[in-house]
């Protein structure tokens, strides 16, 4: 089974009523389309994770991002493939977050988090970013 190693911004910020809330994205396509997921992409050779997550949100969301810490890598099994994913911390430096490739996206507080249809290798990740927000 071929691995894919990718990349995943949890991007974080606060809203009107200063509780802390995270960018989730729709996935606009392929087999896993519809299911929600956290912004990124594909690591490319030579690039470091956090290039890699940089490049793809300038892509993605025509957003700049800061990277912050490692919260975890996710190694979950696809049917056809198994995903490594590392997941960082990240905020915004500039830009709007304007969809180019994903149907929706919300900002959801920690109790909104259940609320949307995670992905399954996502979903992993849910317990700790709700534990750290």
């Amino acid at each position: 089974m071929k691995t894919i190693r990718v990349v995943a911004a949890i991007i974080k910020a606060v809203n009107e009523n200063g509780e802390p809330i995270i960018f989730s994205t729709q996935r606009g396509y392929g087999d896993l389309k519809g299911g929600w997921e956290f912004p990124g992409g594909k690591i490319e050779e030579g690039e470091t994770s956090q290039e890699a997550l940089v490049r793809e949100i300038k892509e993605e969301l025509k957003t700049e991002i800061s990277v912050g810490e490692l919260i975890d890598t996710i190694e979950y099994d696809y049917p056809t493939f198994h995903l490594s994913m590392d997941c960082f911390w990240a905020e915004i430096i500039s830009g709007d977050l304007v969809l180019t490739e994903h149907e929706a996206a919300k900002w959801l507080t920690k109790d909104e988090l259940d609320s949307v249809e995670w992905l399954p290798a996502d979903i992993t990740l849910i317990d700790k970013i709700r534990a750290a927000v």
